[in-house]
């Protein structure tokens, strides 16, 4: 049996087909081959249109087709992975109200802090787990109170994985999991919060019917089928945020167990067996997409906003001329260190780890006669391993301490130098595999169509292709120097804002 996984990411769409048996890869497609636009209307704003996913998703699966590897009608379930926490509004027509207001959208933050104190800091965070924050209940909340005459059309709220299902499907549903990712779920009462439907006013008729992560979300229509090849009927089965399916792509289900990515956004993402909380919501815990009411297991997710979009905006820049790879090698030329040269790689919103602050990026000590393109790419890719450090650091303070961590041969990590920096500045070993969000979601239908009797079974020809483990101390003095111009940074925000105040 084939298995289709659609990864429904910031950047552009990737489907892959999967060989249930053997859990190969078939055929993979992305579309398209430059990066999606996001919207930006004010400072701190970024939208998506959901039909340009929609429009990319179905490109995708006829790339993968075309390669003529299967028979699409092969295929017997779908699995959807998504960019999290993005608000999509669909009315009685299952027509779109406005563009998607995405992860990184930052326009909500003061909303989520007011509500946070409104509600009490315990309350939220012990039912939670988190601040209401720039989370999908404080964009709704903003929707409602800039635009009441969208707000008043609503008939369902959505993540963006669910537009996909329902565009295949014809059916909306959410699970636990989105719920909590858009911080609606109260973990203690097992349900849609109270406090967040009385507090910001929300109909509970906008939520979805609540499915487990692993079931059927609905089937595919003969509409959709014929478009697309596929055979009518067929489940999606599967549907989770980017995050917990790359740990699922990276059999990281259980407690103790740690998956990192190097995207678009950077994240660290340990599974709990305890609806553990940071006291400052700079890391966040979700239901992960193995939590039951019996058998609990959380998500603690670290965010870094900017990663991947640092690194193209420095080839962009900087190095438009040649390709990612060789940027890769280039910065192999300059020291550790950089000879001085620091940058703060937060340009991408406001920063969950850093308290929601709008850092910014910063390039620190920056000398015209000595610092060349080598030192550039170094020091970014210096940077962002010292940003996945600070946040390791916050794991640790709440209990969450990694002896290995997993994560897929893609993206920054695909950089040997980056990797190394990695595993250097956080002292944590790293395994790689040859993984993918788009075949994690594939797998993931496997198991939601019980076309495996377990994840173990779905996982079981997986093994790593690369070990990294520490190799020297030399980093830290670096990373004790920007952590230091971090807080800086932070201290002259503060004063900012004192000032205003």
């Amino acid at each position: 049996m084939l298995l289709l996984g659609i990864d429904i990411g910031t950047s552009s769409v990737k489907a892959s087909v999967v060989d249930s048996a053997t859990q190969k890869t078939i055929a993979s497609a992305t579309y398209p081959d430059t990066e999606s636009p996001i919207t930006s209307l004010q400072l701190g704003w970024a939208e998506q249109s959901p039909e340009m996913w929609w429009q990319q998703a179905q490109q995708a699966i006829g790339l993968c087709n075309s390669t003529q590897k299967y028979d699409p009608t092969d295929i017997a379930a779908i699995g959807i992975a998504y960019q999290m926490h993005g608000l999509v509004l669909v009315d009685k027509e299952q027509k779109l109200l406005r563009d998607s207001i995405i992860w990184c959208d930052s326009r909500a933050v003061e909303i989520g802090d007011e509500a946070f104190d409104a509600i009490g800091h315990e309350v939220c965070l012990s039912h939670l787990l988190n601040s209401p924050g720039n989370f999908t209940a404080s964009k709704l909340a903003w929707v409602k109170k800039n635009e009441p005459e969208i707000y008043n059309q609503i008939d369902k709220i959505m993540l963006p994985g669910d537009y996909i299902a329902m565009k295949l499907t014809g059916s909306i549903t959410t699970s636990i999991s989105a719920l909590s990712e858009g911080v609606f779920f109260d973990f203690k009462n097992n349900s849609i919060s109270k406090e967040i439907i009385d507090y910001y006013g929300f109909e509970e008729s906008f939520f979805p019917e609540i499915k487990p992560v692993f079931s059927n979300h609905g089937e595919v229509n003969n509409t959709i089928a014929d478009k697309l090849g596929l055979k009518p009927g067929i489940p999606v089965s599967y549907k989770a945020g980017d995050q917990p399916n790359n740990a699922l792509s990276l059999n990281v289900l259980n407690a103790g167990e740690v998956a990192a990515t190097a995207g678009t956004s950077g994240v660290i993402y340990g599974v709990s067996d305890d609806l553990t909380y940071d006291p400052q919501s700079r890391v966040n815990t979700f239901a992960h997409v193995n939590y039951t009411e019996e058998e609990k297991r959380t998500g603690v997710l670290l965010c870094i906003n900017g990663t991947g979009s640092m690194y193209r905006w420095t080839k962009n820049l900087f190095g438009s001329a040649v390709s990612y790879q060789q940027m890769n090698e280039i910065a192999n030329h300059a020291p550790i260190g950089c000879d001085g040269l620091r940058i703060l790689p937060f340009g991408n919103g406001a920063e969950r780890m850093l308290n929601n602050e709008l850092v910014g990026v910063h390039f620190h000590h920056i000398d015209l006669n000595l610092h060349t393109q080598a030192h550039i790419f170094r020091a970014v890719q210096e940077g962002i391993a010292c940003a996945f450090r600070y946040g390791v650091d916050i794991m640790r303070e709440n209990g969450m301490s990694p002896r290995v961590i997993r994560a897929g041969k893609a993206n920054l990590f695909l950089s040997d130098l980056f990797a190394q920096t990695f595993v250097n500045a956080t002292g944590i070993p790293v395994e790689l595999y040859k993984n993918d969000g788009s075949v994690g979601a594939a797998l993931g239908a496997g198991i939601g169509a019980n076309i495996f009797s377990s994840p173990a079974e779905a996982f079981s020809n997986m093994k790593p292709v690369q070990l990294i483990e520490p190799t020297s101390k030399m980093f830290e003095p670096v990373y004790q120097e920007w952590k230091g111009l971090l807080t800086q940074q932070l201290n002259i925000l503060q004063q900012k804002q004192s000032i205003q105040a």
